[in-house]
């Protein structure tokens, strides 16, 4: 038997924060892939916005060599040593040694498309559960992908030290969902180690070896892209699962799709930081650093293959692997840089949000931009993310990482619109949706949405998901005075604080996850917001008719108590479908045109009046209002 035949790859599912990073942290303890005296809480969450909030946004891959204690030993050869000669190395393996290729992935909805990904690289997954919360949304939505993908499943329990831990009732959820014996389910404690080693042992009898490879001999080299990032000095570094044969670092490669051809600089594996090896083989999760410097070469679910073989021969090159299908963006916001253009430093702040936006998309390829342009906010970015958290942690991002100063406008959808010469059309910010007589459908995106709930909130739950215009498709009972809720609603309505609101009325006990479906027939129009009667084209958004007189009336009003007074009356509107809906008055500001006078016959007074209320007439009728833009980031600013 050969190596490959004691190579396990795997990864963590799980809904957030029920465990994966820490029982990660007890695989590299357990397996002495890290020193004890260099251990820390999340190891494999390096990002610091990971750190801060408890949250993994990347999956990580990570190297370990296990001994198991219970397995015959086999002799295990072609292992690489790329330490000194007689100094210890952790790609080192014995006789019954195994190597465990573990990807962490994510667990918020957001970022299910990094989930979708890493079950492509592997052959099982560890479905993990808290014990404290039971099977929660998230947690079926990830257990559905892995099914999808031909994986094999371990369930496990996981946080049973707690004293809340209900560890009888959680196997009996789990073990319905899955459809086995609460016996075949496994229970561990990421915080104290306990049950780890059994289900190390358990990763091993119960997953498969790598599958799809073939002898180096016989079949040409073959890897899937899953993930990469950029260097300054190295360029991109691709991550990948190799299906087919073997490579060095004198080999030259070539993207299938991308058609590049390049000689590797380093290839290696994760330990878990980038350690080089000699070689990487059939079955092997890691990595190649390319050099390549040039956006949009690499790309996710790209091939790489041997640049010197003709694809398609007998001993040669294989068909390009099967790779992902693009994410699609399901909202939408602009970025521009705080400095105008026509400030000092505007134009060097514009170039330095597209260079920060390009190296950003190296990291996360599920992200889209495009150069737009406002007549107020100067030049800026429309950007397509794939939820509100992705928006929101790219931003801080940008920030953080680039040192950018920002203006995030607030989030849309797309729609498509049939007008009425039968033409359609995608939209995606309210300036390009048309006139309301130009239209003869509008189609938005829609989402199923799934809600695990106790019982006791079940009707405000329903209250909730009528306001915002949900219709509920299915209702069960889910595991004891639990349960589950299937919605059908409005991405926008999903999108309008949906998540905060059924986390208040559920006090935080209620999970969520969600699925964009088929478009349906939107009732929507533009809402237009008019200053001095000019329509101010930033201040636009698309609402709903149900609630297009409330929400007129917010802006109308918000508006009119941040802008600055004028000299002259200035009306602050609300228009949609032809008509004024809303409307408030900012009086002028007035000078004490009388102040220096004292005494003498009235008329005096009256007449500096009358010049004051015909300059005033004439200032309004050829005047123009400056918005300031402190004014325009508190409107498009979430309060």
């Amino acid at each position: 038997m050969d190596k490959i035949n004691h190579t396990r790859n795997f990864c963590i599912i799980a809904h957030i924060d029920h465990g994966k990073s820490t029982l990660a942290d007890r695989f590299l303890e357990l397996t002495d892939t890290i020193e004890k005296r260099k251990m820390t809480d999340q190891v494999l969450d390096r990002m610091e916005l990971e750190r801060e909030r408890g949250i993994t946004i990347k999956m990580k891959p990570v190297r370990m060599i296990w001994r198991s204690p219970n397995h015959a030993e086999v002799p295990i050869s072609n292992i690489p040593y790329p330490n000194k000669k007689n100094q210890k190395s952790n790609l080192e393996i014995g006789n019954s040694e195994f190597i465990l290729n573990l990807v962490d992935t994510p667990g918020h909805i957001d970022f299910s498309y990094e989930v979708s990904r890493a079950l492509r690289a592997v052959e099982g997954a560890i479905l993990l559960v808290d014990a404290t919360q039971g099977v929660q949304a998230q947690t079926l939505t990830t257990l559905e992908m892995a099914r999808e993908a031909g994986l094999t499943i371990i369930p496990v329990v996981t946080k049973i030290d707690s004293p809340l831990a209900r560890i009888a009732e959680t196997k009996t959820e789990v073990a319905k969902i899955l459809n086995c014996q609460p016996t075949e389910i496994l229970e561990v404690s990421g915080k104290t180690g306990q049950g780890v080693a059994q289900l190390l042992k358990a990763i091993i009898d119960r997953i498969p070896p790598p599958r799809s490879f073939g002898k180096p001999k016989e079949r040409g080299f073959r890897g899937l892209i899953f993930d990469f990032k950029y260097s300054n000095h190295t360029g991109v570094c691709i991550y990948l699962r190799v299906f087919d044969g073997k490579i060095s670092k004198k080999d030259k490669l070539a993207f299938a799709a991308g058609q590049r051809k390049f000689a590797p600089i380093d290839i290696g594996v994760f330990t878990p930081m980038e350690t080089p090896t000699e070689t990487l083989g059939a079955g092997e999760i890691g990595y190649i650093t390319t050099g390549i410097k040039e956006p949009g070469i690499a790309l996710v679910g790209d091939t790489i293959i041997s640049a010197d073989s003709p694809r398609g021969e007998a001993g040669k090159n294989l068909p390009p692997l099967e790779g992902y299908l693009a994410p699609k963006p399901v909202v939408w916001a602009s970025i521009y840089p705080e400095s105008q253009p026509a400030r000092r430093g505007g134009a060097d702040d514009w170039n330095n949000l597209r260079q920060a936006l390009e190296r950003l998309r190296l990291s996360d390829s599920s992200f889209t931009h495009e150069e737009e342009s406002s007549g107020v906010l100067g030049r800026g970015f429309r950007c397509g993310f794939l939820g509100m958290l992705h928006l929101e942690i790219v931003a801080e991002r940008l920030r953080r990482e680039f040192n950018l100063s920002l203006v995030v406008t607030s989030p849309s959808i797309t729609y498509e619109i049939l007008d009425k010469k039968n033409k359609k059309r995608v939209v995606y910010s309210p300036n390009q949706f048309p006139a309301d007589g130009e239209i003869q459908k509008i189609y938005e995106p829609w989402a199923k949405v799934k809600i695990i709930t106790p019982a006791d909130y079940l009707g405000e739950i329903i209250q909730l998901a009528h306001r915002h215009e949900a219709t509920v498709d299915q209702s069960e009972t889910f595991g004891e005075n639990r349960n589950s809720l299937e919605l059908a609603m409005p991405l926008r309505e999903l999108m309008r604080d949906f998540f905060d609101e059924i986390k208040s009325v559920t006090s935080g006990f209620a999970s969520l996850s969600y699925k964009i479906i088929e478009p349906r027939e939107a009732d929507v129009t533009k809402l237009e917001i008019l200053v001095a009667e000019e329509s101010v084209p930033a201040f636009a958004r698309i609402v709903s008719r149900a609630r297009l007189q409330e929400e007129a009336e917010a802006a109308v009003e918000k508006l009119y108590k941040i802008l600055p007074r004028q000299l002259f009356t200035t009306k602050i509107q609300a228009k949609t479908i032809g008509r004024i809906i809303a409307s408030r008055t900012l009086k002028a500001l007035r000078k004490d045109v009388t102040g220096y006078l004292y005494g003498g016959d009235i008329s005096r007074k009256r007449k500096l009046w009358e010049q004051q209320k015909e300059g005033k007439k004439r200032l309004k009728e050829r005047g123009r209002i400056n918005i300031p833009p402190a004014v325009f980031l508190k409107m498009i600013k979430k309060e």
